[in-house]
């Protein structure tokens, strides 16, 4: 029979173990039940309130096949928590009596000398026909287009390069739309070329390369119905692939899937002009590191890396809050990937609204933080001393009192 003080301690702990929720409670379920909504349907777009609200609607009108897709993440899924649990670790210092009253002015930005109504935008997604069997990723496009922000359009799309190339307005700041093309690369190298053929006459401006994918990944939630990974071939992923690359375009190359300063540092040294920070949205290797932790490691380390290239990061991020910890780190732009996929299922108005919900939060949270300008976030903002025990640091390295 166990002791008291042991049956105590046991107590302790379990009481110490916080539960996870896939998504906070806002009181949307609560409100939900006091209307005509009928459980298993989809909530109306106005009760949206929340990037976080997608996820929990998308549940309720996916089925599980496809539902399992956009959430699935690998193995136990402990990054996949940890990509939305540690934004709680980092707090702000927050300046007050500071003017803020220009802040939203501050929201536009420039990637890869592309101007940018925010610094935000939509990641590549493979399948967005789950979302809106008919429009897919058109609505992903139009939405961009409407609001004046980035997509880097899926290699696994529902939509081809050309059908999404022809969804492109003629009408932004930039004039003609800019988008991205994400690429893999396999054994089969042939089929790389053309998808960059492809895509260079489909007008894309640069290629996202995805470099964490050389092989399948453990998916248990997707694998219950027997979903395969949208990009599951064993490929020999190098840096001598990534100068073939460059020998066939002349577009910017961004890899995507850096996790350490020391891959940063490479693709510096390769001739990168942009880099692109994931874990794949917890997808490929539970227990990879969060973007926020790897912004952070690269800002210890190489914080140089932050000035000459810049630096793109998406996974696990859902609200204003989370993109301004990384632009104060020094990252350029922050993507969004599933959030997106869910909200798709309300069509180009559910992407549209997301978008802006993003602007609103971060010009919002921006205020509160004291911080005048977006597009210059002081590190100080920031108190990171809860990362440190998290992040590979080299010897000599000191915390500084801005942390």
């Amino acid at each position: 029979m166990l002791s008291l003080i042991a049956l105590s301690g046991l107590i302790a702990s379990a009481v110490a173990v916080e539960p996870f929720w896939n998504e906070p409670d806002t009181g949307l379920e609560t409100y939900l039940h006091s209307t005509n909504w009928t459980e298993g349907t989809q909530p109306l777009l106005k009760d949206m309130r929340g990037i976080p609200d997608f996820d929990f609607a998308a549940r309720q009108s996916l089925d599980g096949q496809k539902y399992s897709f956009y959430r699935t993440a690998n193995a136990g899924e402990w990054s996949y928590r940890n990509n939305l649990e540690i934004w709680s670790k980092v707090h702000f210092r927050t300046r007050h009596l500071t003017d803020v009253t220009k802040v939203n002015q501050t929201l536009a930005t420039t990637i890869l000398g592309y101007n940018f109504s925010a610094p935000v935008f939509i990641s590549p997604a493979a399948r967005g026909a789950y979302g809106d069997p008919d429009r897919a990723e058109l609505n992903f496009v139009e939405a961009s287009a409407k609001e004046n922000t980035l997509y880097t359009a899926a290699l696994y799309a529902s939509k081809t390069i050309e059908e999404i190339a022809a969804a492109k307005s003629n009408d932004t700041l930039n004039g003609p739309q800019v988008l991205f093309q994400q690429i893999y690369t396999n054994a089969n190298l042939s089929v790389t070329w053309d998808i960059i053929d492809r895509a260079e006459k489909a007008g894309a401006k640069a290629f996202v390369w995805t470099i964490d994918a050389p092989a399948t990944s453990v998916r248990h939630r997707a694998a219950r119905y027997d979903t395969t990974n949208a990009n599951a071939v064993t490929s020999a992923l190098t840096w001598d692939i990534y100068d073939q690359i460059k020998n066939h375009t002349k577009l910017p190359i961004i890899p995507k899937g850096i996790t350490t300063v020391e891959d940063a540092l490479l693709a510096i040294e390769k001739g990168a002009k942009a880099i692109y920070i994931s874990n794949h949205g917890a997808r490929q290797l539970d227990h990879s590191p969060s973007p926020l932790e790897i912004a952070y490691e690269i800002y210890r380390n190489a914080p140089e890396v932050f000035t000459k290239v810049e630096v793109l990061a998406d996974s696990g991020v859902r609200y204003g809050s989370d993109v301004l910890k990384l632009l104060a780190l020094g990252v350029k732009a922050v993507g969004l990937g599933r959030p997106f996929m869910y909200a798709n299922c309300f069509g180009l108005e559910g992407v549209t609204k997301a978008i802006q919900i993003l602007k609103s939060e971060i010009a919002a949270d921006a205020a509160q933080a004291g911080i005048q300008d977006i597009q210059k976030i002081p590190t100080s903002i920031l108190n990171l001393r809860a990362l440190e025990p998290t992040v590979f640091l080299q010897e000599g390295t000191k915390v500084t009192g801005s942390l």
